[in-house]
């Protein structure tokens, strides 16, 4: 048996096809984590979702912005941005079933016997394991709810920028869902910078990559993330691993084997014009 960790998908079904015929995945033995972003910007993003939903309990996903979007938009709260393809599976005769699946996935996902956790954009430096876990689970019983509604009507946004114990109501869930989400820069005291999107390099002043910081997880723990296509899977660091190769900019679809840490890409001949 082993356990993939496939980066940022954004609806390119076909792209992943070839690398589980390439990775040799064995459907009755393999597990198989997403690291968010399922959908959007590619070509397949409805049989994404069906394909993903059909692959049923060995399989884990964790929720990505762009999967949240879909989501709110879903519900009434929103606007399809240009670019998106989302329409199929908003017209979709499934797309209740669709969306319910999609909602019940997880903001975080830790395995204690690989010692490995995932999530979408990454832990903030001011987070221990354990809180990351309890703050997700927050957000992951509202979307849950039968007040989803009301997550959704403020979902967006960029403040509070900084976690602080004492935020509540929906304050408290924008943020928790911004850190694991949209998360790339930040500072020393895990203030967001959400709008800078580019490389490493590109960062505001006083502002650096989240994983720059020292990590408040358990020795040994590795993190697996997506969402930031512009690192090119890089972070220079053994136990961070960043999956997001821009698949749907004319880049790789990537795979990461948690037993080994060996990696596996596969060439994309899609390419957006800009992510």
């Amino acid at each position: 048996m082993a356990t993939y960790v496939i980066g940022d998908l954004q609806g390119c079904l076909e792209p992943l096809e070839r690398l589980l015929k390439h990775i040799q995945y064995q459907p009755e033995h393999d597990q198989l984590w997403f690291a968010g972003d399922l959908i959007n910007r590619g070509p397949e993003s409805l049989d994404t979702l069906r394909f993903i939903k059909s692959l049923g309990e060995k399989t884990k996903v964790v929720l990505g912005n762009h999967d949240l979007h879909l989501l709110a938009v879903s519900y009434g709260h929103g606007t399809l941005k240009k670019g998106d393809t989302l329409t199929d599976i908003l017209m979709a005769s499934d797309r209740d079933d669709l969306m319910d699946w999609l909602r019940h996935q997880p903001l975080c996902h830790y395995d204690a016997e690989l010692n490995v956790v995932m999530t979408h954009a990454g832990i903030p430096p001011c987070w221990t394991l354990e809180q990351t876990l309890t703050l997700a689970k927050e957000v992951e019983d509202k979307l849950q709810s039968d007040t989803v509604d009301e997550y959704f009507s403020a979902m967006y946004g960029n403040s509070p920028s900084k976690w602080r114990d004492d935020l509540v109501g929906l304050d408290r869930l924008r943020v928790i869902t911004n850190y694991l989400t949209r998360m790339r820069f930040c500072n020393q005291n895990s203030k967001l910078d959400l709008k800078s999107k580019e490389g490493i390099n590109t960062a505001t002043k006083g502002f650096a990559p989240w994983f720059s910081y020292p990590i408040q997880v358990p020795e040994g723990c590795h993190i697996v993330f997506g969402h930031w296509a512009a690192l090119e899977g890089k972070t220079q660091l053994k136990h961070i691993h960043a999956l997001d190769t821009g698949c749907v900019w004319g880049g790789s679809l990537t795979a990461l084997r948690l037993e080994d840490k060996e990696r596996f890409s596969m060439p994309c001949t899609i390419n957006r014009k800009t992510p």
